[in-house]
């Protein structure tokens, strides 16, 4: 049941917009993908912030 709970809160953290911070780089983004990078281990080139992922031009842009 704990799982579950676990699941649930992170579904509904998801769904409110929550990005939680990482550390790496998404092994297989698509084109659209948003993520909420650290700056110090995965730097997409602007320090920390969120970036989304332009698949034609294969580079993470920072949105802030």
């Amino acid at each position: 049941m704990s799982e579950l709970q676990k699941i649930a809160v992170a579904i509904s953290l998801n769904g409110l917009g929550h990005l939680e911070k990482t550390t790496v780089a998404p092994i297989k983004p698509r084109d659209g993908d948003i993520s909420y990078a650290d700056g110090t281990l995965w730097n997409p080139g602007s320090g920390g912030g969120i970036y989304y992922y332009k698949g034609a031009a294969s580079a993470w842009i920072l949105l802030g």
